[in-house]
């Protein structure tokens, strides 16, 4: 009898003790530092605004005219040639992600937290993008594009309803070119090609980072930061969450996908109550089994 419930007291613990987060950012540290990172070198049209590391490896042509709010200059050092290394590795496993559906080539509208594929176009943002992450401050987008990423001249990007805001992460997993025309833009650009804007861009919560070509600059405002003051649930702004100090990199674990919306994944991997439960039920069961086979003999 002592023995079933010490097993009813353990089950009882496992189904309502705290559930603690596992997740990870995908960007490793050193690659974290950049706000901006090109494989083959970084030009710029002054005069650029910075908020974080900026440089190019294994091309250490970084050109120049550039206010740093926060980070410096890094020219093919040994930070920059390890965090090329970590783009390799982060564009590697937000592709191997579970998809949680395609969507059509033009973004706009509204679209919920998920790991989404995204259909071929000329243009895939044309007008405002609004990222609703549902009340969820673990929300979690990623937007993964076989070929090129292209906004219009007319774009932007926000990001509403994540509660604080504090584990959000954000992905645009580009199998090519990132052409950046908008007003605004949000999140991390992971290029396998060329990044470019038509100038005066401004992300306040982001980098663009190339994996094997360059970065063209034209008087843009890039920060990893997330420091420009938007609140959480306002709509009307550009994506930047003062809780969120780690650049939109905060709330995926490796190999699982966005939480929340149409077929989204859980991102953290944390069984829910119900699944805790079950565990405890079963391990009350066991116990009780072994109590009983012990008073038989």
């Amino acid at each position: 009898m002592r023995m079933i419930k010490l097993a009813i007291s353990i089950g009882i613990a496992f189904a309502f003790a705290p559930i603690h987060s596992s997740a990870a950012p995908v960007l490793g540290s050193d690659l974290a530092s950049f706000a901006v990172l090109g494989a083959a070198g970084v030009t710029n049209v002054p005069t650029s605004t910075i908020g974080g590391n900026l440089g190019s490896a294994p091309n250490a042509s970084v050109g120049g005219g550039y206010v740093f709010t926060a980070g410096s200059i890094q020219q093919n050092t040994a930070l920059a040639q390890n965090a090329q290394l970590q783009l390799d590795a982060a564009m590697v496993t937000l592709s191997g992600m579970a998809s949680s559906g395609i969507l059509g080539a033009d973004l706009t509208g509204t679209i919920n937290p998920g790991v989404w594929d995204v259909a071929a176009g000329v243009t895939n943002l044309a007008g405002n993008l609004i990222l609703d992450g549902l009340g969820n401050s673990n929300a979690v987008w990623v937007f993964r594009f076989a070929s090129t990423l292209i906004t219009s001249s007319t774009s932007n990007v926000s990001v509403v309803n994540v509660g604080s805001g504090a584990n959000v992460g954000l992905y645009w997993n580009v199998g090519s070119a990132a052409t950046l025309n908008g007003i605004t833009f949000a999140g991390n650009v992971l290029a396998n090609d060329l990044i470019s804007s038509d100038g005066n861009l401004t992300m306040g919560c982001g980098r663009l980072l190339s994996a094997t070509k360059q970065v063209t600059l034209i008087q843009d405002n890039i920060s990893l930061g997330c420091t420009t003051g938007m609140d959480a649930t306002d709509d009307t702004g550009a994506g930047s969450l003062v809780a969120n100090s780690g650049g939109f990199d905060q709330g995926a674990s490796i190999g699982s996908g966005g939480t929340g919306g149409s077929g989204g994944q859980v991102v953290n991997g944390v069984p829910e109550p119900t699944t805790l439960l079950l565990a405890g039920l079963g391990l009350v069961g066991a116990l009780a089994a072994r109590s009983k086979r012990a008073a038989q003999r």
